[in-house]
Formats: structure tokens, C-alpha cells, sequence
């Protein structure tokens, strides 16, 4: 009875975290990717573009760019519009403008072993192999799986102008081409000096400084391990050293038809042969 009153008077005040149940407004605009997909690296870029005269840092950046997994439902609906909003939700048909950012699920799985173990959900010297099977079914985020969650914005939002598809690969390769075309779908101006100033804020040398000083003010970071950084590598294909063979083929076998979609190389046989299905299942981009 007791718990229920608490429960209530936090919903009355507003003190409650909303996750799916934010409440949207028409001037919204989601940073959505699936874990581990590049989201921390997107907003700290938007953050930067946007609001050119702030220090972006791991202590201000659920402020500048929220995040309704950590704020209140009052601290939500406070912020000064429009609202760059991260998350990391499958498909709402509420969110008026998207950013989604995809990366290779052969690295996402990776990376999201490790800040498992960093918040102490997988112990040291788990199986890669057992995660990666879990990671295949979608039991190691609340979010779906990686192909749910992708294939749930591509199918319903994929080439509309409200919809902009980046690709961490390109991100890391290209950031100044990269950036450019998020800054016109944002709506700001920002000649090359000022995005390459922007790329150079976020690398990831400086975020990995800003993690050692900060770890202890950012919600993703507090009470965890320390030895184990939120900022790792950094790169894209580190799954071609660190992946079991028999992991890669059950990614691919589950998803090689979304990975050949946004133009992931399959390397195994597992892979190739689910990837001819996607014909059937997604139109490819330009078409």
C-alpha cells in the first residue's frame, strides 16, 4: 500500500522516468540507434553542432541532449524546444524527425559484451560465443533484437524526408561528409571549418579524456567498472579479430538479408544465404 502511494505521488509530480511513454512533441527530434550503434558519438556531434557556445561534456549531456531513460518526466517536458532526444526505441510512429544510426551488428555484439561486463551483467572470462547467441535472440536489450529493432524503422520510415539512415562506418571514414548531411537535415547552417571543429571536439581521444574526468557525473557510467572503458576502440571492424567464426555465421544467418541491405559484407555461408532473401523483404536504397 505504502509502495503504491510512493508510486502514485511520483507519477503526480511528474518524477517519473517515461522511457516509450514520453510524451512527444511536434518539434521533436529522436537520435534513435540500436545499443552500442554509435548513439553516445551522435550526440555529443549534435550537441556540438547545435549549441556551439557550450563545453559538451559527459556532466551536460543529458541536458543538452536528453535522454527519457534518465530524466524525469518534469525535466522532460521543461527542456527548451525543439528537443534533440536520444533513443534507443524500436519503431514509434510518434516521432516526427529521425536520425537513425546503424552499424554492423558483428560490431555492435562486440561492443555491447564489453559494457556488459563493465556494468558487471556479464562476469570476466564469459563464453563470447554464449553472449552472442543471447545477443542473436534479442535477450541482452530491452530494445529487441538488432535486426527487430533496424528492420522496424527501415521498413516503415526508409526514404522519407522526415528520415535520415547514417551509417557508423561512414561516420568514422567520412565524419565532415557525414556530418554536413545531418546538419541540413537538422536545419543548421555550419560551414566545413565549423564541422571539422565539431568532428574534432568529438574524437574519440577527447572522449576518452572526458570519460576518465567525468565517469562519475554520466548516468550510463556511474557504478561501473572503472577498468573497463566506455569508450573503447572506437572503430569499425574489430569483430574480424575478436568474433568466433561460429558467432559471425549466427549474426549473418539471422540478419544477412538487412546486413547486404545497408551494405555489410557477409562472410560466411550462413550469411550469404539468408542475404538472397533480401529482394523479397527490404527494396534496396535508391530504388
Amino acid at each position: 500500500m505504502f509502495n503504491r502511494a510512493i508510486i502514485g505521488a511520483r507519477h503526480l509530480l511528474g518524477l517519473q522516468r517515461q522511457g516509450r511513454n514520453l510524451v512527444v512533441f511536434p518539434d521533436d527530434i529522436f537520435l534513435v540507434s540500436y545499443p552500442k550503434s554509435g548513439n553516445t558519438w551522435t550526440r555529443f556531434l549534435v550537441a556540438n553542432l547545435a549549441y556551439p557556445h557550450e563545453q559538451v561534456n559527459f556532466a551536460n549531456i543529458n541536458r543538452l541532449i536528453p535522454d527519457p531513460e534518465a530524466l524525469s518526466k518534469r525535466v522532460m517536458t521543461r527542456l527548451p524546444r525543439p528537443r534533440y532526444i536520444k533513443s534507443h526505441q524500436y519503431f514509434d510512429p510518434r516521432y516526427p524527425k529521425v536520425v537513425y544510426v546503424v552499424r554492423d551488428p558483428r560490431d555492435v555484439a562486440l561492443s555491447q559484451y564489453h559494457f556488459h561486463r563493465k556494468r558487471r551483467l556479464v562476469q570476466d572470462g564469459t563464453p563470447v560465443e554464449d553472449f552472442m547467441k543471447r545477443f542473436v535472440a534479442g535477450s541482452t536489450s530491452p530494445y529487441a533484437s538488432w535486426g527487430e529493432n533496424v528492420a522496424s524503422w527501415l521498413s516503415t520510415r526508409h526514404g522519407h524526408p522526415s528520415f535520415l539512415l547514417l551509417r557508423y562506418e561512414d561516420m568514422m571514414a567520412h565524419p565532415a561528409q557525414e556530418m554536413a548531411r545531418l546538419a541540413v537535415f537538422l536545419g543548421i547552417n555550419a560551414d566545413l571549418p565549423r564541422l571539422e571543429q565539431v568532428v574534432e571536439r568529438c574524437s574519440a581521444d577527447q572522449m576518452r579524456k572526458l570519460e576518465q574526468q567525468q565517469a562519475h557525473l554520466w548516468s550510463s557510467t556511474q557504478n561501473t567498472r572503472q577498468d573497463v572503458p566506455f569508450v573503447r576502440e572506437a572503430k569499425a571492424g574489430g569483430w574480424k579479430s575478436n568474433l568466433p567464426e561460429s558467432s559471425v555465421a549466427d549474426i549473418e544467418g539471422a540478419w544477412g538479408h538487412i546486413m547486404q541491405f545497408l551494405g555489410y559484407d557477409l562472410t560466411t555461408g550462413k550469411g550469404r544465404a539468408r542475404g538472397r532473401l533480401s529482394d523479397s523483404l527490404l527494396v534496396g536504397p535508391g530504388q
